[in-house]
């Protein structure tokens, strides 16, 4: 029983923070797709001046817009919303998968998150949506909330390996109850009816006895 709610009180730990870290990734992201879509209304192209030893200048475009995660390239704004989208969509998915609502939903079209499979293939989207934040350059909150999601995920994989599918069975609030319950109850009581016929012809064989004697 110690075992199971030491088990039950672990894995919902691991819950909840795989929830606070997901909804830190969500909020982080939204910041930063805020700055990205500012800077390229702005047209913050970065340049820099280099000047040769004849005393030739050269200006050099940057890569990226100024402050921000987007490509000076085509249609680099476009792609890095529409990461950004990617990773929230992600985020919302993955928090979904984790309080187990709407359950027929994940069972139908996204079974490997729905309560039939583990939290391995949760940690691995973790890690990839991590992985996705951390190359790029990102202010600290966005940077701090993707490595606390990379390492939720390593803890979710790891998690998905020992227990494999039953982990979702094992956190359950509802299965916890009903176990709990049901140690708690008392074994069933044993029918009294065999004792009664047993003193009854105990009872009658004195009595038949004592006759036949007198």
């Amino acid at each position: 029983m110690f075992l199971r709610a030491y088990v039950f009180i672990g894995t919902n730990a691991v819950r909840v923070l795989s929830i606070i870290t997901l909804l830190l990734v969500f909020a982080s992201n939204i910041l930063v797709m805020v700055d990205d879509i500012k800077s390229v209304r702005r047209g913050d192209t970065a340049s820099f001046t280099s000047t040769d030893e004849n005393g030739n200048t050269e200006t050099f475009e940057c890569d990226y817009f100024e402050g921000s995660t987007v490509p000076n390239q085509a249609a680099g704004a476009f792609w890095a919303v529409l990461n950004r989208l990617f990773i929230i969509t992600t985020s919302v998915i993955l928090v979904l998968s984790e309080i187990g609502w709407p359950t027929s939903f994940f069972r139908n079209f996204l079974p490997v998150l729905g309560p039939d499979f583990g939290v391995g293939i949760l940690g691995a989207v973790q890690w990839i949506t991590a992985a996705s934040i951390l190359s790029h350059h990102v202010e600290a909150f966005p940077l701090v909330s993707a490595w606390l999601l990379f390492a939720v995920g390593c803890i979710n994989i790891i998690l998905g390996l020992v227990f494999r599918d039953r982990i979702k069975v094992d956190r359950s609030i509802r299965t916890f109850r009903e176990t709990k319950a049901k140690e708690l109850l008392p074994g069933p009581v044993q029918n009294a009816a065999p004792s009664f016929k047993i003193l009854e012809t105990s009872v009658g064989s004195i009595f038949s006895h004592d006759e036949k004697k007198g």
